[in-house]
């Protein structure tokens, strides 16, 4: 019987996470694994592990030839990327839970790991205690991944739960969600959606096999969500989530995006609540197949770092198989999305811009329309991110090809809007 390899650990950042991990390791004994140093950026605070564990020369854990792991769970992505690529460099194998850090650095972290042979895994980066990137790179197949639509930021998720659960306000929602430990040290990571956007881009190379900087995809937070809209949301018998989403079109190119959306009450989305996480994945012959977990907090985080280092006893390594054994999708640019513009000002709104515009209400002193638009004009262009403006997506809101452009003008003059 093959013996597992006995892992010593070199472990960055003693926060919530680095802490549940600390405390996850001393309950599971069988894993062989043990934490040799911690480093960490001050002494100062008390923390519940004896003192001689922990240094702040980072140079002890990288230089030590015993430690044959390093586990990295800081929330500077800098700091974080001159460690994973040091360790990977001296012979270490590499778990990282730093979603901006693995998002801005992915190319140069392939490389990497091509030149070195060691692993890099970081299932913990993304969807918490979800097994979502060890799924999609063992488990589907690139042509046969239709579609992907997921909630991956536990804390705009138990924000927007609070709002239209409980009635409360948004700043009282956040307020709730950094008492609780799910919102970043930073918030605007998480309610501007700069944290989802880090995630999808590179769970879309483990389903996709696409590189992409994080830029270079479309994607909005929920700072602009209304109180209207939620009212608009529960007439229409639909929840409002930021969703994030790829899915393949006929040309075989991919749409991906993470913006606010309009969710069917029936819909598996509309079931994640609180700081839960949830992943629809649509496959060629297996139809829906949905995901569900904690997506922030301690201890499900920690979960997927021990369940990293699990795998490294057995020499585990992601194979990024969509990328270097498949031809790999490109990303979509040319494509259109069935959107919800709720608005104080109508001339602050340049409807000239869209295809065709399908509701148009105007009585009230808050402003709404409904109505399809080219993605690189969102992509593009600002305006829908000014002067209040709020921006969800309707259901489904992927269309590959639109109607010629006399259609457009009579669809605007039937509105009232030309």
């Amino acid at each position: 019987m093959a013996t597992h390899k006995k892992l010593t650990i070199g472990l960055f950042g003693f926060g919530v996470v680095g802490e549940g991990l600390y405390k996850v390791l001393q309950q599971t004994p069988s894993l062989n694994a043990s934490i040799k140093r911690i480093c960490i950026k001050n002494y100062g605070k008390k923390r519940n592990a004896p003192a001689s564990l922990f240094t702040t020369d980072k140079n002890e854990l990288l230089n030590d030839h015993d430690i044959n792991v390093i586990v990295e769970v800081i929330d500077d992505a800098n700091a974080a990327f001159e460690i994973v690529s040091t360790a990977l460099q001296n012979g270490k194998d590499v778990v990282s839970a730093s979603k901006k850090m693995i998002a801005t650095n992915l190319k140069e972290l392939l490389q990497l790991q091509k030149q070195t042979g060691k692993s890099l895994l970081y299932e913990s980066a993304a969807c918490a205690s979800i097994p979502v990137i060890r799924n999609l790179e063992e488990y589907y197949d690139n042509d046969l991944l239709h579609s992907i639509k997921a909630i991956v930021n536990g804390s705009t998720n138990f924000i927007l739960t609070k709002i239209f659960e409980e009635g409360i306000d948004f700043n009282t929602a956040l307020l709730q969600a950094q008492q609780a430990g799910f919102a970043e040290s930073d918030p605007t990571l998480d309610i501007e959606g700069y944290d989802a956007i880090n995630k999808w881009t590179f769970l879309l190379t483990h389903a996709y096999g696409i590189t992409e900087n994080p830029e270079n995809l479309l994607f909005n937070g929920i700072q602009f969500i209304h109180a209207t809209d939620s009212e608009t949301a529960a007439a229409r018998k639909q929840e409002i989530k930021l969703v994030a989403q790829a899915q393949k079109l006929k040309n075989g190119e991919v749409a991906a995006f993470v913006l606010p959306q309009f969710v069917k009450q029936e819909d598996h989305l509309a079931f994640v609540k609180n700081e839960y996480n949830g992943v629809v994945i649509e496959s060629g012959f297996a139809d829906k197949q949905f995901f569900y977990g904690k997506g922030a907090g301690s201890f499900p985080t920690a979960s997927a770092v021990l369940s990293d280092i699990a795998a490294l006893r057995y020499g585990y390594k992601y194979e990024y198989k969509k990328l270097y054994h498949h031809q790999p999708h490109q990303l979509a640019k040319d494509f259109f999305l069935k959107v919800y513009l709720s608005f104080d000002d109508i001339n602050s709104i340049p409807k000239e811009e869209f295809e065709w515009i399908e509701e148009w209400h105007a009585q009230k002193e808050r402003k709404y329309l409904i109505g399809v638009i080219a993605y690189q004009k969102l992509k593009n262009q600002t305006w829908w991110r000014e002067n209040g403006t709020s921006l969800i997506l309707l259901p489904d809101p992927i269309i590959e090809e639109v109607a010629s452009q006399n259609i457009k003008k009579r669809s605007l003059e039937l509105a009232g809007v030309l």
